[in-house]
């Protein structure tokens, strides 16, 4: 009888595709521009609202532009604009990003899409517990907040990694983009199905007429924007108009677009799609400006001064916010991961230590573009409640990202002397493979 060969464990954090590898470098590295302009427009934001002229701030916030004829209530504020319009193109990007990880990427193989489909979940359900933990007694809806410290901002998180210049092993940031961008597909059911209060039947059955005419051309390959954009707009004002939020139909229209090359040739080996080709053109647009414009209007809370600030941290909401976010998201995130690990026997990749994950995890713990948008569903518009959100996620996010910061750059110096190398491994059909780490 034949030796059988030893059982080999799969290591959590395996390195995936070169090809996939280099593409979310790639993404990483535009997210990280895109992080820096949203903290930039962020800390506008809070100097102007705080500063002598901050009413001209709140009014520019609140100034209405747009019309309700033709049935469709369209006049928005600025803010309002910022919130429902140029984030259902983030959305649309997400939607792209989505369907891409699961069709061509390295998510398509179950086993690589256990860990971030797990770990997200974890990062939902642990900091969601902590919230209702604190606002089970305060009353008046206050519970209605639960999701606001379950989101990852993507791009902010990115943003403090090329800061401290860290040189983690590129499996990892995979693993924080991979986590993200299932965490916004979460978030997004979340906002469609505990934040829409009531549907309007008929603007949503309406909504399916562009939606399914769009569909249409980009399964036929076709480009041209001046038919594009018409049914992109349609469909996203009829979807804002039934009540649900619009920033579905952002992602709803990102899932029609094909990801491969050609169906006839079958499975991800077929070459980039039309999705590659949107998502090409439109990240810059939703990093380098949806972003940051939606930060510049929804992070600008006036403190009132640090009496002001110590009042609103210590409000039930902030503090499950906080809590959520900082303790919350790391506990979620590492504890799941370690509980697969433990449960299913696999160990770290031999490039990381828990250390990383760790780090990782409350890096997490940014929750920022998300949480505030669903802090902006979740509570009434001059209730007092929204500027406690504002404060509590800047609090807890800026939280998170120290602690990230400082473990993070602890490991730096381990990794600092690391170069990157190509080799060739019989694991990977003699593809080049990363075996160390890489500077952003």
């Amino acid at each position: 009888m034949a030796d059988r060969k030893p059982l080999r464990h799969r290591a959590l954090f395996a390195r995936g595709s070169w090809s996939e590898t280099t593409r979310i470098t790639t993404i990483l590295r535009k997210e990280t521009v895109g992080g820096a302009l949203l903290l930039v427009a962020a800390a506008v934001a809070l100097i102007w609202a705080n500063s002598p002229w901050s009413a001209s701030y709140h009014n520019l916030t609140n100034f209405h532009v747009g019309t309700d004829r033709f049935g469709l209530h369209l006049d928005l504020s600025l803010g309002g604009w910022a919130a429902d319009g140029l984030l259902a193109i983030f959305f649309f990007v997400v939607g792209l990003e989505l369907k891409r990880e699961f069709v061509a990427g390295d998510l398509r193989d179950p086993s690589r899409a256990a860990l971030p489909i797990a770990a997200a979940i974890g990062g939902m359900v642990v900091p969601a517990t902590i919230f209702v933990a604190f606002t089970a007694n305060a009353g008046d809806g206050a519970m209605r907040g639960w999701a606001i410290p379950t989101a990852t901002d993507i791009a902010f998180a990115v943003a403090v990694l090329a800061v401290i210049s860290t040189h983690l092993p590129s499996a990892l940031r995979t693993f924080l983009l991979t986590l993200a961008v299932v965490d916004d597909l979460l978030a997004i059911t979340v906002i469609a199905v505990f934040y829409t209060e009531k549907i309007k039947l008929v603007p949503l059955l309406v909504a399916l007429i562009p939606l399914i005419l769009f569909a249409v051309l980009v399964q036929r390959r076709i480009r041209s924007w001046w038919l594009l954009i018409p049914l992109a707009v349609l469909t996203w004002a009829f979807v804002h108009e039934s009540g649900v939020h619009a920033t579905v139909a952002g992602v709803l229209l990102g899932f029609t677009v094909p990801v491969l090359r050609s169906e006839a040739a079958g499975g991800p080996d077929a070459g980039p799609g039309l999705a590659e080709h949107f998502e090409h053109l439109m990240r810059p647009v939703s990093a380098g400006f949806a972003v940051p414009v939606f930060a510049f209007f929804a992070a600008g809370v006036t403190f009132g001064g640090y009496d002001g600030l110590v009042t609103a941290l210590s409000d039930p909401i902030a503090l499950g916010i906080v809590g959520g976010l900082v303790v919350g998201k790391t506990l979620g995130v590492f504890g799941t991961t370690w509980m697969l690990a433990a449960i299913t026997r696999a160990s770290l990749d031999a490039a990381l230590r828990w250390i990383d994950v760790l780090g990782m995890s409350m890096l997490a713990g940014i929750g920022f573009t998300v949480s505030l948008l669903i802090g902006d569903l979740a509570y009434d518009s001059g209730s007092g409640r929204d500027d406690v959100v504002k404060v509590a996620v800047l609090t807890g996010s800026l939280l998170a990202a120290v602690l990230a910061a400082i473990l993070l750059r602890l490991r730096n110096r381990h990794y600092r002397s690391v170069r990157l190398i190509e080799t060739r491994d019989q694991d990977h059909d003699g593809v080049p493979d990363i075996y160390e780490s890489q500077q952003d």
